[in-house]
């Protein structure tokens, strides 16, 4: 079932997605050779504690972290740690949720070390410019797959792949909530949009097969052939016009 917002439930969800973004911004400064990833999960629990916040993966189904930090391959659910050393030409993909008395946001970026190559920045680029295209029709009226569709066109029209085996979703006391949205699909399909539906919106792309695995960690997703991925997603709030987006 998809739950519509109240105006009181969406303003608790714009404090949290505030400081949702303003972090993520903030850690691209992090994006340094010689850092441990650890050291993000650390900067993210003294901000989200600082804004009188919680880091809402911390704990969720046993992960172990504040922020999920997923390295090249990795596509989501890289687990921060003293030894995964951030390396020049590393591209990284950080994705954080924080809650605010009971309501959440969830955004994800993707940045480079150092120099990366054209073909990395393309695809981090891709991700990001498929986000965009896809909330074009994230308005009262279309149907959920019209998003789903402009993302796949984007992505495959560069030459990556979109990732299947996982989704984007609603999202509001619950970090995961009805409906799924995946990032490909045929146009027309699914539900149609209302305002007051609060969507995690997220192309997850990738240089060849879109096909994965998860890692004996039971969290880390990455390519079955090595290929780089990129992940871009914001929390969105469908209104009577444009979409708001609550992690920008």
């Amino acid at each position: 079932m998809i739950i519509i917002k109240s105006r009181q439930e969406i303003e608790l969800m714009r404090e949290a997605g505030k400081v949702t973004g303003q972090i993520l911004r903030d850690l691209e400064g992090l994006m340094r050779p010689g850092v441990a990833t650890i050291e993000i999960d650390r900067f993210v629990e003294r901000a989200v504690k600082a804004a009188g916040m919680s880091a809402a993966e911390k704990g969720y189904c046993g992960y172990p972290a504040s922020i999920c930090v997923s390295i090249n391959e990795e596509v989501v659910h890289g687990i921060p740690s003293k030894k995964r050393i951030l390396r020049e030409g590393d591209i990284v993909s950080l994705d954080l949720v924080v809650e605010n008395h009971g309501y959440m946001a969830d955004a994800a970026r993707t940045y480079g070390v150092g120099q990366i190559s054209p073909e990395a920045r393309r695809l981090i680029e891709t991700a990001k410019q498929a986000f965009f295209n896809g909330i074009a029709f994230a308005k009262e009226g279309y149907r959920l797959s019209d998003i789903s569709n402009a993302v796949q066109k984007t992505v495959e029209g560069e030459g990556f792949g979109v990732i299947r085996d996982f989704v984007g979703h609603g999202i509001g006391s619950s970090m995961h909530e009805d409906p799924q949205i995946p990032n490909y699909g045929k146009p027309g399909k699914g539900p149609r949009l209302q305002r007051g539906m609060v969507l995690a919106i997220e192309p997850m792309i990738c240089q060849g097969s879109y096909e994965v695995d998860v890692l004996t960690d039971d969290w880390t997703a990455v390519t079955v052939d090595g290929g780089l991925a990129a992940h871009y997603e914001n929390t969105v709030v469908i209104t009577d016009g444009e979409p708001e987006l609550l992690t920008l």
